[in-house]
């Protein structure tokens, strides 16, 4: 019977190929949108008819987005991102968000997990840049020629900050919108009517103590915990004089005792007392020791500052730091800064307590910089266990130069009184030639 080999072709067929895993999903996700969808947090009192629009920022004078309702007011947005270190995104499900109950599963998948947060702003501050602007007002009659503003209606001062891409004029259709934003305008500025028109134009002395209100409703409830650190606790943290260890309660209950108990009379009393002294006084160094080096309950240390801000001075620190900011993120900076000018004179607040504090604060300061600074005008005194190893290392080097000397043979000696200055050196001679 004839035999038969199997090719090779033949036997890598009939091996059974590895089954495949299934890749097959039960739901499938649509693919990432070029332009994702964001994610804003509205309050519950807005009402449908709010709408997100285009208003000109106060500070930097440029389009920003807003959510202005009629019945709830203005609001802002703060957006929130996490860190870039921990990338994050969200898995949303459409049908959920819209309200409606699917059988699958609509979802979709965004990439950047940011959240715009509105809160409410006080829309004065969005009228304030026509307000405070001095364009083809009147120079003034003092000395520094400054221009005086002139009273204007409340339309003159809504068309000053309008703008062609803006939504101001849509705003300004509602009824309610329109009064909130007079009502506001009234607050801070000086007015006299014009017929049946009212005229307004910016006060600033109002305008300090409406922001002084606003920043003392802020310091009341407490600053956050980033600007009550850097701005306060620091800002008002005088020098450290020194370390001192106060005694525990038990330390000093049992050193009242050994005051009280009575003593004999006589040297024999004498002799009794110096002798509770001088244990009383080794005891007290041992627990200072102990405490220093093993951190016992025995006795605390105590820092002790050049001077400590009174209660008053930390209100009128945190009333500052409440204003500025405010100042900061919704004025612009020249209105900011007269603001900042005249807050130091405003007779509603005297800041003179928290001024004399600072000041005297930066006199320590400067004296305790000065007193660790190191004074390299004057030479440290050598001790005398310095200078005599000095003196042993200069005699033990002149002993070896002697016996160096000494073992020199003639030859040498005379090699070396040859004035070598015009004579190649022996490595010239054995270098490559080019």
């Amino acid at each position: 019977m004839a035999r038969t080999r199997a090719t090779k072709g033949a036997s890598s067929t009939a091996k059974a190929e590895p089954a495949k895993p299934s890749s097959t999903s039960a739901y499938s996700l649509p693919p990432e949108a070029k332009n994702p969808p964001r994610f804003f947090i509205i309050p519950k009192t807005a009402t449908p008819a709010a709408r997100i629009v285009t208003l000109q920022n106060p500070r930097y004078a440029k389009p920003t987005r807003y959510l202005v309702c009629p019945e709830a007011g203005f609001f802002e947005f703060n957006k929130i991102t996490p860190p870039k270190s921990a990338p994050r995104s969200w898995l949303l499900d459409n049908a959920r968000l819209e309200g409606g109950s699917k059988g699958g599963l609509d979802a979709q998948v965004a990439s950047n997990p940011e959240l715009y947060v509105a809160t409410p702003i006080d829309p004065l501050f969005l009228l304030l840049p026509a307000l405070a602007t001095t364009e083809g007002c009147k120079s003034g009659d003092d000395a520094k020629g400054s221009k005086k503003r002139m009273f204007l209606s409340s339309d003159d001062h809504f068309d000053a900050i309008s703008e062609p891409g803006g939504h101001l004029v849509d705003i300004l259709a509602w009824p309610s919108a329109r009064e909130i934003l007079v009502s506001r305008m009234d607050a801070v500025c000086a007015s006299v009517e014009a017929g049946d028109e009212q005229m307004y134009r910016l006060s600033e002395k109002r305008l300090v103590e409406e922001i002084l209100s606003k920043a003392k409703r802020m310091s009341e409830k407490g600053l956050p915990k980033s600007l009550e650190d850097k701005f306060v606790t620091k800002a008002l943290e005088a020098p450290i004089l020194g370390i001192r260890s106060k005694p525990s309660p038990s330390a000093e209950s049992k050193s009242t005792s050994e005051s009280s108990t009575p003593q004999a009379d006589g040297a024999d009393s004498q002799s009794t007392v110096s002798s509770v002294e001088t244990s009383a006084s080794s005891a007290s160094e041992a627990s200072t020791v102990a405490t220093s080096v093993s951190g016992d309950s025995g006795a605390n240390e105590v820092l002790t500052s050049a001077i400590t801000a009174s209660e008053e001075v930390i209100k009128l620190q945190r009333l500052r730091i409440a204003f500025n900011f405010i100042c900061s993120s919704y004025i612009a900076p020249p209105l900011a800064g007269q603001l900042k000018e005249l807050v130091s004179k405003s007779s509603s607040v005297d800041f003179t307590p928290l001024d004399e504090y600072i000041t005297q604060l930066a006199k320590l300061r400067q004296e305790a910089m000065a007193a660790r600074a190191p004074d390299y005008s004057r030479k440290r005194a050598l001790d005398d266990e310095e200078e005599y190893e000095r003196a042993e290392k200069r005699r033990k080097k002149e002993e070896e130069d002697k016996v160096k000397k000494a073992n020199q043979s003639r030859g040498v000696k005379q090699l070396a009184k040859i004035n070598t200055s015009g004579m190649k050196k022996m490595s010239d001679f054995f270098k490559k030639k080019t």
